[in-house]
């Protein structure tokens, strides 16, 4: 018995031990806040990776509301009076994705011109075509037989028109004022976690020291013209601070480690471009299916923004009221004086008429929206039924022979000559030049093969009526593709300038031309204060020459979500 007594005790013993080291090997494998690949400590004050390992989710930017992705049916109209196969239904899906509450008003697009105007000021010669440029043409109100100098002269600037939607901007100057949001957001983000000095937006903007988030994120270094008194190396109190109209504080801690000397990706404070939305995140915004669960309305037969088939208010306070601001018949912009109706004769106040179930205000009506895609009859579903967007023109930095990436001076500041003879500016100084991606970037890939990608898919050349058989597969001397190359025979004017700098205008007079369709007519969503009620279905679909503006398209700007699809609970697992 003594014997078996101290077998059992040697084996408890032996079971101790083989718990402890157990034990022991579970906490040394648990390596709290260090690395599940390697161990190591990740932050490490002393040094080491330096991770946002305590991100929780991306801020909300200035302006923006979350918009959770899904699956819709796009194109699916319930009035097709036109029959152009032009509405096509397909089935898409959309990633969460930000979009502006409002249509973009004149008071927010005035403050891009101005920080323009003090920027770069137009009385100086590098800079004198860059505020022109990114005007509005208020000369879109004017009309041959009508009186519109009230808001030709007043429209933009006169603070009675404050919050209403700015018109009169092209799609490329509204693309360029997205870049300007994004820089001016992330400098605010960057300056309020003390990355940047403090208000240096004010006390030192000038063109040698503009800020750019890329240029930043690729050189912070040599970020504002590379004066260390404004990008600081030292980030103390960062995480503590928020950022102006986001959490960006309280969410995305970085490390508060002295060795993250610079703001970068990893930590989760840079907030992703402003941009246009793509044709397919507009619709599907507009269209706010989420507080429609009927099978009719997933399927794509909801008609407006808003639930049921009128246009006028059913609710006993405002019963007769019009849901948006539209053209209700020939010769009525706005009703009868003191009677129910949309409340207005040309564009009206953002958020006068209730918002859609995404919390969006006007996306039927006030004006209608540029949106990011070249315009194509049919959207090309069998190519792709996820994020679709025609358009896409791949680029990347350019690297000078020091290995470094160059960044925009005022003397390599590139400028375009539009169609129509308006100058703007390509770039500015403080942002990374660009280049086409080549053959190093495309070679043997699967999923693009070039760099501009507008034209993917457009079918058969020989189906175009001028195409000539046997014609060579090259282009022109510029590089432009012929008649005989080109899918769409549009017509093709022309703008330069002779050896004087004078300008010269060739209007295209040609008639074999069969459509306006080409790469650089953008599609444009949504009913107008000009349009009937047929427009404000979130499935209609028109375009428009990208550098041609009007007084009824204006436009709101999106961000990409990064991370989970919703801000939900964890699923519980089985």
């Amino acid at each position: 018995m003594k014997v078996n007594k101290v077998i059992a005790a040697k084996l408890l013993l032996s079971l101790l031990v083989i718990m402890v080291g157990f034990t022991s090997c579970s906490k040394k494998g648990s390596n709290k806040g260090g690395s599940k690949a390697t161990g190591w400590k990740i932050n490490d004050k002393k040094g080491g990776f330096q991770y946002a390992s305590k991100f929780k989710k991306q801020a909300t930017g200035p302006g923006l509301v979350m918009v959770e992705g899904g699956t819709f049916t796009m194109g699916k109209v319930q009035d097709d009076v036109m029959h152009d196969w032009n509405n096509t239904p397909n089935q898409q899906h959309v990633m969460s994705f930000y979009m502006d509450e409002t249509e973009v008003t004149n008071m927010m697009y005035m403050e891009y011109l101005n920080w323009l105007k003090t920027v770069f000021p137009p009385d100086q010669e590098n800079y004198k075509n860059i505020y022109e440029g990114a005007s509005p043409d208020t000369l879109v109100w004017r009309n041959r037989l009508g009186y519109n100098e009230t808001m030709t002269n007043n429209y933009l600037r006169h603070p009675a028109y404050a919050e209403y939607p700015v018109v009169g901007v092209n799609w490329i100057q509204a693309t360029e004022f997205a870049k300007w949001r994004t820089d001016r957001v992330n400098e605010k983000i960057l300056e309020d976690q003390r990355y940047l000095k403090k208000d240096a937006k004010v006390t030192d903007m000038t063109a040698d020291k503009v800020f750019s988030t890329e240029a930043y994120l690729a050189s912070p270094s040599t970020a504002k013209g590379g004066d260390e008194k404004l990008v600081l190396k030292k980030g103390k109190g960062r995480g503590t601070t928020k950022a102006s109209g986001t959490a960006a504080g309280s969410n995305n801690t970085a490390g508060n480690s002295a060795k993250n000397v610079y703001a970068q990706r990893t930590s989760g404070l840079i907030l992703p471009e402003y941009r246009l939305p793509t044709e397919a995140e507009w619709e599907y915004a507009a269209a706010a299916d989420v507080g429609q669960r009927e099978y009719n309305q997933y399927k794509g037969q909801k008609k407006y923004p808003w639930s049921g088939s009128y246009t006028r208010s059913g609710k006993r306070q405002v019963r007769g009221d019009q849901l948006a601001n539209f053209k209700q018949g020939k010769g009525d912009y706005g009703g009868i004086a003191g009677w129910s109706d949309d409340g207005a004769d040309i564009t009206n106040k953002v958020k006068s008429y209730p918002a859609n179930d995404f919390g969006l205000y006007d996306m039927a009506g006030n004006v209608a929206e540029w949106v990011a895609d070249v315009y194509r009859p049919i959207v090309d579903d069998e190519a792709n039924d996820f994020n679709y967007y025609r358009g896409n023109v791949y680029m990347k930095d350019k690297i000078g022979e020091d290995g470094k990436v160059e960044l925009v001076t005022p003397e390599t500041q590139k400028f375009d000559t539009l169609s129509n003879g308006k100058i703007v500016s390509r770039n500015f100084p403080g942002q990374i030049a660009q280049v086409p991606v080549d053959d190093k970037e495309t070679y043997l890939r699967q999923n693009f093969d070039k760099s501009d990608n507008r034209n993917f898919r457009d079918g058969d050349k020989q189906s175009t009526r001028y195409f000539k058989f046997g014609a060579s597969e090259e282009g022109d001397e510029k590089g432009k593709l012929r008649d005989d190359q080109r899918m769409y025979d549009s017509p093709r004017h022309n703008v330069s300038t002779d050896s004087l700098g004078n300008m010269i205008k060739k209007y295209d007079k040609s008639n074999k031309r069969t459509t306006l369709v080409n790469d650089d007519v953008r599609v444009y969503k949504g009913g107008s204060w000009r349009d009937r009620a047929y427009w404000l279905d979130p499935a209609q679909r028109r375009y428009f020459p990208q550098d041609i503006a009007t007084d009824f398209i204006g436009f709101r700007c999106a961000m990409s979500r990064v991370g989970p699809k919703a801000d939900k609970k964890k699923r519980a697992r089985n």
